[in-house]
């Protein structure tokens, strides 16, 4: 997939975020989680063997270098997947946070204060 087609899947992940990512990104935007910066569904791009490769994070902050995952129960069939990621983004020096659907539907507040303690105090 080139870039532009991962420009147009990050736009339509936008548009057809899950409930949860909703709930979560309504707490994030607008800097609201302590005047932080956050992106959604932001396309991040790495280099292997010569070829440029990409992954759509959830949710992203720059400045401190986060990556904030929202796990489906279809992230149960993706574990090695998702592992790959991780260790790809830890290369990259991004932080990643795996927040569970059931997390954000049942302890928002625990969720949004697992987050800002990584942003502030990483």
């Amino acid at each position: 997939m080139n870039w532009e087609d991962g420009k147009d899947l990050a736009r339509s992940l936008r548009r057809n975020q899950t409930r949860e990512e909703g709930i979560l990104w309504q707490n994030l935007r607008n800097r609201k989680l302590s005047g932080f910066k956050f992106l959604r569904q932001h396309p991040i791009t790495y280099d292997e063997g010569g070829k440029r490769f990409f992954f759509i994070a959830d949710f992203y902050c720059h400045s401190k270098k986060l990556v904030v995952e929202v796990d489906g129960k279809i992230h149960d069939l993706k574990a090695d997947y998702d592992e790959q990621r991780d260790l790809i983004m830890k290369e990259m020096e991004l932080v990643v946070i795996r927040i569970t659907n059931d997390e954000v539907n049942n302890n928002l507040n625990e969720v949004l204060e697992k987050i800002k303690s990584r942003l502030t105090h990483p």
